[in-house]
């Protein structure tokens, strides 16, 4: 230790900064930021917090700006003071921000995110065929099949589409699973799946146009996945999570591969849908300008004090002023021990090593 460098000092600022952005998990990034306070302060002052959130969620991209909530629902402002100060104090709030909703990103327990049904492209009959019944896994309720079926087609390639509203404005998702729907009442037992899905994510539109056919802007696009004509719920997990700002995801069904008998027509059926991730809500929000499409995202300070998710082991876990408190008491557990030993200077900087509670209880 007694030849140990602060390689940060002794290397230049971008070599630094790609050496830190090697680091994918944020609890990682933290805990380099409670280092030092020189470390600390490369952190914020890069904003390397917020250039992982970006680089796992591309949609952080049309953050127009964070904003940070006190108890009473109102914005913090910063005191007044030199141009200089309020900028770090920004870069403060910033990292503090992004840090806590990479967290919740990526420590959110997966949970069904469909909070309602918004539509369907077409509907056979209705309402025995809605896309509510989508909802439902069983594949009978009171006694009749439950599920949604389209329009009849004689063209193959006529595509439908399966809307919905999320839990909240906004989610992570990491999974889509759709059933397609068999027909045991009709001769063969036929199922009627789509070739192929395709997923969509985004926000209503503020206005509606009414020469304007599309109520939503749509902000990511899925790769198209091959759906098997088999009566069992199917699996499709995108290939990085999804920050879905707006809470509106739309399945879009391509290809039509069973015929019903009666008609002659193409049909596509869906008995049931379940989207995995995790709700960010209460603890964020967002608010989406218009025309532009970017949106403010805000955290609120009291919302922070509960879990943004449940998980069957949280009995088991141990408080955080439990833990925040041990973090304080190892200073004076470490002097205690040097005490007896009786021939270490304690050299422990309190000034170089301090962090504040959100550091110390993230870093846990």
């Amino acid at each position: 230790m007694e030849y140990s460098r602060d390689f940060l000092s002794c290397l230049d600022s971008d070599t630094s900064l790609k050496i830190l952005m090697c680091l994918d998990d944020p609890a990682d990034l933290v805990r380099v930021s409670c280092v030092s306070r020189s470390w600390r302060r490369y952190v914020i002052a890069n904003c390397i917090c917020k250039q992982l959130c970006l680089k796992m969620f591309p949609q952080l991209s049309r953050v127009a700006c964070v904003v940070e909530l006190n108890q009473h629902g109102a914005k913090e402002h910063a005191d007044v003071g030199s141009s200089n100060s309020m900028e770090w104090l920004t870069l403060q709030r910033d990292h503090r921000i992004y840090a806590y909703l990479v967290k919740a990103c990526t420590s959110s327990v997966a949970m069904n995110c469909i909070a309602k049904t918004i539509g369907a492209s077409s509907t056979d009959n209705l309402p025995q065929e809605s896309i509510d019944n989508t909802l439902e896994p069983r594949d009978h309720v009171a006694g009749r099949f439950s599920y949604w079926s389209s329009n009849g087609q004689s063209n193959p390639n006529v595509p439908e589409t399966l809307t919905y509203e999320l839990v909240s404005e906004i989610c992570v998702i990491t999974e889509i699973n759709i059933q397609p729907f068999q027909a045991h009442f009709q001769m063969g037992s036929p199922i009627y799946s789509a070739k192929s899905v395709r997923f969509k994510m985004g926000h209503p539109k503020s206005s509606l146009d009414a020469l304007d056919d599309e109520k939503f802007v749509w902000t990511y696009t899925s790769p198209e996945f091959p759906m098997t004509q088999e009566n069992r719920l199917q699996k499709f997990r995108l290939p990085e999570p999804v920050l879905c700002i707006g809470g509106i995801l739309q399945i879009e069904l391509l290809g039509r591969v069973q015929r019903q008998e009666m008609d002659g027509l193409l049909y596509i059926c869906v008995s049931y849908v379940e989207v995995l991730g995790g709700s960010l809500s209460p603890p964020f929000s967002v608010d989406i300008l218009e025309p532009s499409g970017v949106f403010v995202l805000k955290r609120d300070q009291l919302a922070n004090c509960q879990p943004l998710m449940t998980s069957e082991n949280d009995s088991q876990a141990i408080p955080a002023h439990h833990m925040r408190r041990g973090l304080r008491d190892f200073q004076h557990i470490v002097t205690i021990l040097r005490g007896h030993i009786g021939v270490v200077e304690d050299d422990w900087d309190e000034e170089e090593y301090e962090v504040d509670d959100f550091e110390e209880e993230y870093a846990l």
